[in-house]
């Protein structure tokens, strides 16, 4: 592979931080900021990609839906 190819693999690590969250000092070695990083490198296009983010949806929902369930009854 020439190094100079501009795709990038699947293994290397993108730059998909949003500038807040590297502003606030979070980066992908930190627990949020590797979530925000795999959350921001999802691709829309892709099905998959696509039923990740409902899955991590509901993963980080349905706590907070719980909580407010359990403080309601």
């Amino acid at each position: 592979m020439d190094p100079e190819d501009d795709e990038s693999t699947a293994w290397e690590r993108g730059d998909h931080l949003p500038t807040d969250a590297r502003r606030m000092g979070l980066s992908p070695l930190v627990p949020d900021g590797a979530i925000l990083e795999f959350a921001g490198s999802l691709d829309s296009s892709k099905l998959s990609h696509r039923l990740v983010a409902w899955v991590l949806l509901v993963a980080f929902t349905l706590p907070v839906l719980f909580t407010v369930l359990r403080l309601l009854g």
